[in-house]
């Protein structure tokens, strides 16, 4: 368990930090009357709903929900458990805050079972293995000097936690065994094999330089090995195979050190593989990400979408760079995301440009110009087609015209025409008109299937139209919102939670605990101690609902009235859906007795 921070010193550090220059850090910030406004970087928006209170030092998404204080944001942003948002904030602030390195460094978000806790703590013992092999042995110096030469600097080999793994059989299983570690669950996790006659284990990974896998909160779940001397039938990558804690079509590297660059400059790069992200990381590009070993997938998508709207693909100039690239733009802009593609020369990846031509070119050149999506299909289309030949000047025509029909301004689409009317030399009316034809099949299509899209986050779903409250919405919201600002009304509760949903019950568990430690109401600070980011939007949606504070005991009487109500009606429906089956079951005598029951619950519903 993480160690308590005194709350002298959670004060100090609350105090001392400015909210908006924290936030300033992450997002461009425009002030706008006494608040300041930006772009949520906790969803994908166009028009700017997050605000931000100086006088309060809170923030507040109107699309999402989100909100907080300076703390909290640092805790959302960054996926840092509250010690070390404290700590963080502190070293911002010049105030020391000691953290304990023993506990978890990043809050976790769904239950992990005690073997797979087992798994990533084998994992963070190879890591830190491989890693002083490379550095600090001279069996590692093959490796060491195979890194300089690609231009990987001690620093970066630190903080990417790079290593080397020994040509040696069991060099690892021996450790891991000493350690304590089991071998079954070792295998498991792809760490080693069994061998075929079941006589042992032996090492997967052997002369390998070993780069660690991270998830997407920067725990290493897996890694990736890469031979130096590609020899005999050895694969120039190993990767780590699927396990109970790596799944390939979920993870992207680099996502957690990456994540709050790009929810600062609103755009992310996706690459082909991790050592295009690590060159480009080397050129001075860092909100680059890849896939490792797959293609992109939905639950890669749902991760990019929940922290921008802006993406640029940048994959490979060869053909099978330029399918991928199609594959993962046609994906991405399905889910409408807007996509660029950064083009490199054929043959060449970001490693073997950014060695051509160097790191600045790299920057300006390829991805700070890259390519929309529909000049990038157009020139997709275009690749390999001969306008002699009239089939190919057909294909290439009914390709290029399909991305004109929906997403472009008017003036756009002009353009566009005129570009394949003077490829084609077909005239400019013709494609008009197969562009209207095209236009119209389309809406057709859209209007006979609704639009399906991959399963979004669900801070997503909030975010979209603001949704309405109900009565019981209304009023858990209002009685919370009296609760957080006086500890009288929670104990006049007692110990009985006044409300019909999950999330407010246990937030008001949460408070009960709350304020048998603290001796006065402080909305912010039980928001800290609320590690669950969802709940903690429902207290500060709460903690700013219009009170009216002369009227105080009659609000409470409203909102315990409407709880009372809306639970009676629940218990009504709940009876007639019995009555129902008592019916069906041919039970007359239960039937009547439930009917009996709903008439005294609709009497007491009229009394209140």
């Amino acid at each position: 368990m993480a160690q308590r921070i005194p709350e002298e010193l959670i004060e100090q550090v609350r105090s001392q930090s400015d909210i908006v220059d924290v936030i300033s850090g992450y997002m461009q910030l425009t002030k706008r009357g006494r608040n300041y406004f930006g772009l949520c970087p906790f969803h994908g928006e166009q028009t700017p709903s997050f605000s931000v209170n100086s006088d309060k030092q809170i923030f507040h998404c109107f699309g999402c929900g989100a909100g907080g204080n300076a703390i909290t944001f640092m805790m959302d942003i960054e996926n840092l458990s509250f010690q070390e948002a404290v700590s963080k904030l502190g070293d911002q602030v010049g105030v020391q805050v000691e953290v304990s390195n023993t506990g978890q460094h990043e809050r976790q978000t769904t239950p992990v079972s005690p073997e797979e806790e087992r798994m990533k703590e084998a994992h963070i013992l190879a890591a830190e293995y491989f890693q002083n092999l490379l550095l600090n042995t001279e069996q590692g110096e093959e490796g060491l000097n195979y890194l300089e030469g690609r231009g990987f600097t001690r620093d970066m080999i630190e903080t990417y936690g790079i290593g080397w793994s020994l040509p040696n059989w069991d060099a690892l299983t021996t450790l891991l065994q000493h350690k304590g570690f089991t071998l079954d669950e070792m295998e498991q996790c792809g760490l080693i094999i069994k061998r075929e006659d079941s006589s042992g284990y032996f090492d997967r990974f052997r002369s390998r330089v070993m780069f660690p896998i991270r998830d997407d909160v920067g725990k290493i779940i897996a890694f990736s090995g890469r031979v130096i001397n590609q020899e005999g039938e050895n694969a120039k990558y190993m990767n780590s195979p699927e396990s109970p804690i790596f799944h390939k079509s979920q993870v992207l590297y680099n996502l957690d050190q990456a994540r709050p660059i790009v929810r600062k400059e609103r755009k992310l790069i996706i690459f082909e593989g991790f050592m295009d992200v690590l060159a480009a990381k080397n050129a001075g590009v860092h909100n680059g990400v890849a896939t490792m070993g797959t293609s992109l997938t939905p639950q890669h998508i749902q991760k990019i979408r929940r922290i921008t709207n802006q993406i640029i693909v940048c994959y490979d100039g060869d053909n099978a760079g330029w399918e991928a690239a199609k594959r993962a733009a046609d994906m991405l802009t399905a889910e409408n995301l807007t996509v660029e593609v950064a083009v490199l020369p054929a043959g060449l990846d970001p490693d073997d440009y950014i060695r051509s031509n160097g790191a600045e070119n790299f920057r300006e050149k390829i991805i700070a110009e890259p390519m929309s999506f529909v000049s990038y299909m157009m020139m997709y289309a275009k690749r390999n087609k001969n306008f002699q030949y009239p089939n190919d000047v057909q294909q290439y025509a009914d390709e290029a015209l399909s991305y004109l029909t929906t997403g472009i301004s008017p003036i756009e689409k002009e353009l566009y025409l005129k570009q394949i009317s003077e490829d084609t030399q077909v005239s400019l009316e013709t494609l008009q008109g197969q562009l209207r034809l095209k236009e119209t099949q389309s809406s057709d299509r859209a209007n006979a299937t609704p639009q399906k899209h991959f399963n979004e986050p669900k801070q997503l779903q909030q975010a979209t139209p603001k949704k309405s409250y109900t009565a019981i919405d209304r009023a858990e919201r209002l009685l919370l919102s009296h609760m957080l600002h006086s500890y009288d009304v929670v104990e006049s509760m007692n110990l009985e939670a006044p409300f019909v949903r999950e999330d407010y019950i246990a937030i008001f568990v949460h408070l009960m605990g709350f304020y048998e430690t603290h001796d006065k109401p402080d909305y912010q600070r039980f928001a800290e101690v609320v590690e669950d980011r969802e709940l903690r939007k429902i207290v500060m949606e709460a903690a700013m609902a219009d009170r009216d504070p002369d009227h105080t005991d009659e609000e409470i009487a409203d909102c315990l009235k409407q709880v009372k109500k809306y639970k009676i009606q629940q218990q009504i429906a709940d009876k007639k859906h019995a009555v129902q089956q008592a019916e069906q079951l041919r039970d007359l005598q239960s039937a009547i007795a439930l009917s009996q029951e709903v008439i005294d619950l609709k009497k007491s519903l009229a009394l209140l």
